[in-house]
């Protein structure tokens, strides 16, 4: 078989490991052809591609970002849709797709699985976000990026005795926030699952800095404090017509600031948190994770994603892992809470 493999939406670490495993056991086991679509959705639809021979892939495990390139291409627009693609697939030659993407790239793919297009998934998404899987690969590095970020904020707040706000990735979940914000330890973490009144964050700084601390306190972007009622988000919409978000920290530095009379600074660590080498636990997730897509693609399993589940691998269909976000459920909140302040 010939299989075309693809990177879209946000770079994640951990998407050169998935075309590596996938590509190593396709050749070595089963001796089929691998190309690579340039920039995601971008080069589906344009037919752009690269050959990938497994020389291509020596020592890419370690390396972040994609070497496919990516994009937030929606397959759908600007010339795009199922039969585009399905000629440009029998033009090339190409017998399956490998999307390698997160809840945007899932989505598009179920549509085009659900046009006849043979097309199988992986998970990535530092978010944290996908029900299906218990984990994806990218989120542990963006936890430990996160984590020596903030630890980093610490010594210079306790330095000058203010209050920091760091502001994290997560969308609508608060997974990073709430795994870095306990490892770094905050007094306060600040998520989308849970709605918060600025009172009550006040009172968590004032009992931080009453002990003679310097608050620190963990805010994922997609955090909706009580008074608002969605997520601050003035940056537009992405081609997939979700919200941008960012800078709910810039929103919350100066309300606490004035509310408690300590100096506060906020840093919104963004795209830092998608940039680098993937971490050990990431390397090999994201390669099991490509090794098992080609077994979904020799099996046929159109329309199904690879997942973890324990530390066993799964073929779960798209629909099942579109169903709903993995949100942070109340018990792992409290757990943290019990911390605040």
């Amino acid at each position: 078989m010939k299989i075309g493999i693809l990177t879209s939406g946000g770079d994640c670490p951990g998407l050169n490991a998935v075309i590596r495993g996938a590509v190593l056991k396709g050749i070595a086991i089963h001796g089929h052809e691998f190309v690579g679509f340039l920039d995601g959705w971008r080069g589906v639809v344009g037919g752009d591609i690269i050959g990938i021979p497994r020389t291509l892939v020596r020592g890419i495990a370690k390396e972040g970002g994609t070497i496919l390139g990516t994009s937030r291409t929606n397959p759908f627009e600007n010339g795009g849709g199922p039969d585009v693609i399905r000629d440009h697939m029998e033009r090339l030659g190409i017998d399956a797709i490998i999307a390698i993407g997160g809840e945007g790239t899932l989505a598009a793919a179920k549509r085009l699985t659900d046009a006849g297009l043979k097309i199988v998934g992986v998970p990535k998404t530092v978010d944290n976000d996908l029900e299906a899987t218990d984990y994806s690969f990218g989120f542990d590095t963006a936890v430990q990026i996160a984590t020596e970020a903030i630890d980093r904020l610490r010594t210079t707040a306790e330095s000058h005795h203010r209050c920091m706000i760091a502001e994290v990735m997560g969308r609508h979940v608060g997974w990073i926030a709430l795994h870095a914000g306990m490892a770094a330890g905050a007094h306060a973490i600040l998520i989308p699952e849970q709605k918060v009144s600025i009172d009550r964050i006040t009172q968590w700084v004032k009992e931080a800095h009453t002990r003679g601390r310097a608050p620190l306190v963990v805010v994922a972007e997609g955090f909706v404090p009580e008074h608002m009622e969605t997520p601050h988000s003035e940056r537009g919409l992405d081609t997939f017509g979700r919200p941008r978000l960012g800078g709910i920290a810039d929103q919350l530095a100066p309300e606490l600031e004035a509310r408690t009379g300590i100096e506060t600074r906020a840093t919104i660590l963004g795209h830092i948190q998608r940039g680098g080498v993937p971490s050990a636990l990431d390397r090999v997730l994201a390669t099991r994770l490509g090794m098992a897509a080609v077994d979904s693609v020799v099996g046929g399993l159109w329309g199904t994603m690879v997942a973890l589940n324990g530390t066993g691998i799964e073929h779960v269909g798209f629909q099942e892992a579109l169903a709903q976000l993995k949100v942070v459920p109340q018990k792992r909140y409290d757990e943290a809470a019990v911390l605040f302040g």
